[in-house]
């Protein structure tokens, strides 16, 4: 059994990013699993190397220790960080390239805003299919207006119409018809960059992943994950989401608006408190109170964790 915890490094943890570490962690080592580290520095211009080194360093502050750490190598290998593993996801690029199921985009953003329905439920934007069965010489036709202006096509997954379920470890039963609820997505980027589906789905099944932890706003993504595992011939872990953690006012906590991060936590508590607040907002405590990594593993219990989403006001000593 192994388990991962996948941060992007585009600033410093938060306590929601806190939270989806420990609770992956704890799970894994409940089991009496691994758990790995990996870096998702997939966008080159918001991952910064200062900010994947402060997260191994908070990561290591806390006691979460990943299996694949090592000393020799800044506590992480090089081939557990997205932006080295591109030949990995041409390889997989190239395989559903094969299977016919990747076509070229030409949509700019006022594009897709204008021909894409939200998702009932999240708001998430469904994409019409306006490129997806253009004719050669429409083909040609956009190539050379984006070659204009200096642009290339982003490359998108054709979807199936039918339903693909899964139970969720946490949330229970899950299913979604693809086309209709989630439609075809990018895969890759106009500039050549990898999107996170591929990605995700590429690493956590190269390297060994059983156990998906993370939070519920991945929920209605998985289904998606799970079709491109399939036409790539890997196995899908299972998969746990986790209730979000909200400010005050309703928003997922963010790095983008500084809501309580690391430096604040490590200045203002140890770490026995911060993995304490933690298990008892999430459900596994009766009561806050001081606890160590080791006593924090014996205290996990997935039936204890909470479904409902849970208010940063609700967090003792931390309003």
């Amino acid at each position: 059994m192994r388990g991962r915890f996948a941060p992007s490094p585009s600033g410093r943890m938060h306590l929601g990013n806190v939270y989806s570490a420990l609770l992956s962690y704890l799970s894994a080592h409940k089991k009496g699993g691994e758990w790995i580290l990996r870096v998702e520095d997939l966008d080159r211009q918001r991952c910064k190397k200062e900010y994947s080194a402060q997260l191994l360093d908070d990561l290591l502050w806390l006691g979460l220790k990943w299996d694949n750490f090592s000393p020799a190598q800044g506590g992480l290998a090089p081939e557990f960080y997205q932006s080295n593993r591109d030949s990995f996801y041409i390889k997989a690029f190239d395989s559903l390239c094969g299977q016919g199921l990747v076509y070229d985009c030409f949509c700019n953003r006022a594009d897709l805003l204008a021909s894409s329905a939200p998702h009932p439920t999240d708001g998430h934007f469904i994409y019409s299919g306006k490129c997806r069965n253009l004719s050669e010489n429409e083909k040609s036709i956009l190539w050379k207006k984006l070659a204009s202006e200096n642009r290339a096509p982003a490359k998108r997954i054709r979807l199936e119409n039918r339903e693909v379920s899964f139970v969720d470890g946490h949330f229970g039963f899950q299913s979604c018809n693809l086309e209709r609820d989630f439609g075809d997505f990018i895969i890759r980027r106009g500039d050549d960059n990898f999107a996170y589906q591929l990605a995700v789905v590429v690493d956590d099944a190269l390297m060994g992943v059983t156990e998906i932890v993370r939070g519920r706003d991945l929920l209605t993504s998985t289904p998606c994950q799970i079709f491109i595992y399939e036409k790539l011939g890997f196995k899908a872990p299972e998969f746990y989401h986790l209730p979000l953690l909200l400010s005050t006012d309703g928003r997922r906590l963010s790095k983008r608006d500084r809501d309580i991060d690391m430096g604040f936590l490590r200045q203002n508590f140890s770490r026995e408190e911060i993995l304490g607040k933690i298990l008892f907002l999430s459900g596994c405590l009766e009561k806050e109170e001081k606890i160590s990594i080791d006593d924090a593993v014996e205290a996990f219990d997935w039936k204890k964790v909470k479904t409902e989403d849970i208010f940063a006001e609700t967090l003792p000593g931390l309003k």
